[in-house]
């Protein structure tokens, strides 16, 4: 990598706090909203937490465009395997998403991810450049808020809770890492995966559960 590209992807990479926890129904996926370049804030309503599939979802941190490349990669991939077969597990999808990163470790993507869904219980992962994939079967956190939104998780989780207990953490845990940590802020998105498949909670839905 030459200098030239080295600066390319300091200047495009993003702080942030995403996280994923298990509860009883299933999987929630959250994050911030913000995008910093540098000190400049590129965006107050970058998407950080995407679908996958019907029954999983995805939250990025870091580089957006090495981000919104693989999650084109990922959604083309679950969709031609579904129209072979069926559908990838929420475990096969990790493992694919690892083959991806590790492959590329010469040119990273300068991402760290959550992947999360629904099988026959939920399950979340998370991944680093490098292809390094680790399951929980609790929370996890990512990025430069990450430590901030562990100490609420830490503080609050509970094995067994609802989907509302679950969000209300979730979206705790993220108000306290954008309150200490500059480059997270400008709302909290927060997705909801069950049986049922996957729900995007409206802004006036994720107030709700708001301090």
């Amino acid at each position: 990598m030459n200098r030239q590209e080295s600066e390319h992807i300091k200047e495009l990479k993003t702080g942030t706090t995403t996280l994923g926890l298990v509860v009883d129904a299933g999987v929630i996926l959250a994050a911030d909203k913000r995008a910093t370049m540098g000190h400049l804030k590129a965006s107050k309503e970058a998407q950080k937490v995407f679908q996958l599939s019907d029954n999983i979802g995805l939250t990025i941190a870091g580089s957006v465009g090495d981000a919104q490349r693989i999650v084109r990669i990922m959604r083309s991939q679950l969709k031609l395997k579904e129209l072979e077969t069926s559908e990838l597990s929420v475990q096969g999808a990790s493992t694919l998403l690892s083959n991806i990163l590790q492959g590329s470790k010469m040119m990273p993507f300068m991402n760290q991810f959550v992947i999360g869904g629904v099988d026959e219980e939920g399950v979340i992962y998370d991944l680093d450049p490098l292809g390094g994939l680790m399951d929980h079967s609790k929370f996890t956190a990512t990025g430069s808020g990450s430590p901030t939104a562990y100490g609420v998780l830490e503080d609050s989780y509970e094995e067994g809770m609802t989907i509302d207990e679950g969000t209300e953490v979730a979206v705790r845990a993220l108000q306290a890492a954008m309150e200490r940590d500059v480059a997270s802020g400008d709302g909290i998105d927060v997705a909801r995966i069950t049986s049922a498949g996957f729900k995007r909670l409206s802004p006036s839905e994720v107030e709700e559960y708001m301090d």
